[in-house]
């Protein structure tokens, strides 16, 4: 049973935390370009601004499924009989801390870019188009909230490496484990 229980919880570690650490890692690139793409009112703002819901969706569901990946972590841990071993108790704070970064800083950052976002396009539909003269034609400046939106995406980008990180420390702490009789 102990098999089970370990092949289960990799599985489930490889089949829902992967997906989060890439789309989390993709989001804030993608934002910056939904935001430039929105500032100069470009006709791919609409699918920048679906990519980056996909994204979003795809993180939210996955850490959803990742719930899976503690729960069996600690059945696994209880029928090898480890509970109370150093590394796992170590781990078991890194997993938590990654989980908190997840659901309290990126998942509500990503929904904030996403309504700020939508708001400067709701506001950009609704200003009238400027009547344009004979000369240059002005280029796109930088659109309202451009610096809150790039502080946005420098933030997520730099919470999704702190929770990039601490599952990377989890996964070394998983298949190292410190101080074990196993010889590995």
């Amino acid at each position: 049973m102990t098999k089970l229980f370990l092949s289960l919880h990799v599985l489930a570690a490889v089949l829902a935390i992967g997906p989060v650490a890439v789309a989390a890692s993709m989001f804030p690139a993608a934002l910056r370009r939904a935001h430039g793409a929105s500032a100069a009112g470009a006709p791919g703002d609409r699918d920048a601004l679906a990519n980056l819901r996909m994204l979003h969706r795809v993180c939210r569901v996955y850490a959803a499924v990742g719930t899976a990946v503690p729960v069996l972590g600690f059945v696994t841990a209880d029928s090898l009989g480890v509970l109370g071993s150093g590394w796992l108790i170590v781990s078991i704070v890194l997993t938590t801390a990654a989980a908190a970064v997840l659901a309290l800083l990126i998942l509500p950052g990503q929904d904030a870019a996403l309504i700020a976002l939508q708001e400067q396009e709701q506001e950009q539909e609704q200003e009238p188009e400027p009547e344009r003269g004979p000369g240059p034609v002005p280029g796109p400046g930088p659109g309202p909230g451009s610096g809150h939106a790039a502080r946005s995406a420098a933030r997520l980008a730099m919470l999704t490496g702190v929770f990039n990180l601490l599952w990377a420390t989890v996964t070394v702490l998983m298949i190292i484990r410190p101080g074990s009789t196993t010889g590995a």
